[in-house]
């Protein structure tokens, strides 16, 4: 019976540790969301992002800080699923006709937010399997 529990305690310590890991991805993506719309929203974001920030620097395990990496990508792909019609001007049928823009090529967003996405979850398994010892 003891050796269950070891394994359960286990288990909810990784479970929380990727909750923090969730947890420095969603400010991330708030800063770098913040960033993107620096003119308009921004200061406020960048200021959550901030705050909760330092929360979790307080409470949580510095390891999960690389999260906030993996969630830098979150924009890039949006900024991407955004652009997924061009690159070029792309028209779309309305109920009043039709309206046209100009996209970008939706591939340099997608390797950027790939990369940071990928990124930051290999450096966090890394510095999680090296805290286990393993």
């Amino acid at each position: 019976m003891q050796r269950k529990g070891v394994a359960d305690r286990i288990d909810q310590s990784r479970a929380a540790e990727w909750g923090w890991f969730l947890a420095w991805l969603a400010v991330g993506g708030c800063l770098a969301l913040g960033l993107a719309a620096l003119l308009t929203v921004g200061i406020a974001l960048i200021a959550v992002a901030a705050v909760a920030a330092v929360f979790l620097l307080r409470k949580g395990p510095r390891a999960a800080a690389v999260g906030g990496v993996a969630g830098l990508a979150l924009p890039a792909f949006y900024l991407a699923y955004l652009n997924r019609g061009g690159p070029g001007n792309v028209c779309h049928v309305t109920a009043g006709g039709s309206t046209c823009t100009d996209e970008y090529a939706p591939l340099p967003f997608l390797v950027v937010g790939a990369l940071l996405f990928v990124a930051g979850f290999l450096v966090f398994l890394m510095l999680e399997r090296r805290g286990r010892g393993g």
